[in-house]
């Protein structure tokens, strides 16, 4: 990553503002290579590249990252071939792509999108797309300025028995929706203490971007989720994700208000609430979320509770339970997942490339279910409660 100053460069701004024409992008037919660059390559970003092997049909071309054991990680991967590695992300925009896989930190997130699709390349952004709120208009204006294709990471847009889940709720299978409880629990201290950096081989510099200056440690490089710099801590890394589902099922994405309990009663060295018990009001229906992160028993999912039944849902399948029904325990409806999702939006996003149609999870969806986690999260630095619109949203 490159640092960056806190205006745009000329090429993200001419394409924010539409007045160029974009690079032409190379027609592909169905057996074409996708020629491919990822920016960022940790964790998220292996993950990315292992659904993308079960999909096949591409070349990864060239990647970056500001770390040194990242890059050298690359190289190892099976069938890299001549892949070729970069400190600047904008080196890998340079080169001869079709498209690139973003998986760097939350503040870099448009930043990147933006240049991308200046330089003419499709784009496959990881949630949360946005690290603020202005950013959504900013991102949203890029990529409708342009020919380009932006699949957002929210991939239960492309899960099988997501989608079978909400065609249920859509058909009015549940009866009436007055409330939807999501939920996600994780726990960090079975992670143990952060690996060690080696310091010589990490530009900090570049890593830290647009953020303030501030000292090097391994909790902010590797949970940097949780340090509002550069990350929005679980409202941002996971209730993104199941509220875009709500939104999603029930055809509603605008927030009326939102109230939230939040502490740091484990890891008091995050800027981030590690407990939290969230509201956010919807016109006719209410969201709410809990989590924690030093408990993962339950792991995450979200229960759609309808007049007539309540759905269950989570990445292993979901269960729909009938009122009136003795056996409560057993679901009338059962649907099991045996994939991960990111496959099936891997090839969402590989099938529109080549189709130049839209993908299952466009800008305005990404940016939607980031808005949510924001005005949670204003609402937190606001004293627990927020009504949306607000007059500041500063």
């Amino acid at each position: 990553m490159l640092a960056m100053s806190n205006q745009l460069n000329r090429r993200s701004f001419i394409v924010t503002t539409g007045l160029t024409a974009l690079a032409a992008t190379r027609v592909l037919g169905a057996n074409d290579t996708i020629r491919l660059g990822a920016i960022g390559t940790g964790g998220r970003m292996n993950d990315l590249l292992n659904a993308a092997d079960k999909v096949g049909g591409y070349q990864l071309v060239a990647t970056s990252d500001v770390y040194g054991p990242r890059r050298d990680a690359v190289k190892q991967r099976p069938a890299s071939g001549a892949v070729t590695t970069h400190a600047n992300y904008h080196e890998v925009l340079e080169q001869q792509l079709d498209a690139v896989f973003i998986a760097a930190p939350d503040h870099w997130h448009v930043r990147m999108a933006v240049d991308a699709i200046a330089s003419g390349k499709d784009v496959y952004l990881e949630k949360p797309v946005t690290h603020t709120l202005e950013e959504g208009a900013l991102l949203t204006k890029a990529v409708r300025s342009s020919k380009q294709i932006l699949q957002c990471g929210m991939q239960q847009r492309s899960w099988s028995h997501f989608r079978d889940a909400v065609d249920l709720i859509q058909g009015g299978s549940l009866g009436r929706v007055p409330q939807v409880r999501t939920y996600w629990w994780q726990n960090y201290l079975g992670h143990g203490a952060p690996k060690a950096v080696d310091t010589q081989a990490l530009d900090w510099k570049q890593w830290l971007g647009n953020a303030p200056d501030q000292p090097f440690t391994e909790e902010k490089f590797y949970r940097w989720r949780w340090f509002w710099n550069f990350g929005g801590g679980a409202m941002t890394d996971l209730f993104t994700h199941w509220i875009d589902v709500v939104h999603w099922a029930m055809k509603s994405d605008q927030p009326k208000d939102a109230q939230i309990l939040g502490d740091k009663y484990v890891f008091e060295q995050w800027d981030c609430p590690d407990t939290v018990q969230v509201a956010v009001r919807y016109p006719g229906f209410d969201v709410v979320y809990e989590g924690m992160m030093a408990s993962s028993i339950d792991d995450g999912g979200l229960e759609f509770r309808g007049t007539e039944a309540t759905l269950k849902l989570n990445r292993g399948g979901f269960g729909v339970y009938h009122e009136g029904v003795s056996d409560r325990q057993n679901p009338v409806v059962r649907s099991e997942s045996f994939q991960d999702g990111t496959i099936s939006h891997m090839q969402n996003f590989f099938d529109c490339i080549r189709t130049r149609k839209e993908p299952n999870a466009p800008v305005e969806t990404g940016v939607a279910a980031a808005r949510a986690g924001h005005i949670v999260n204003l609402a937190y630095r606001r004293g627990g409660q927020i009504a949306w619109p607000t007059k500041n949203p500063a």
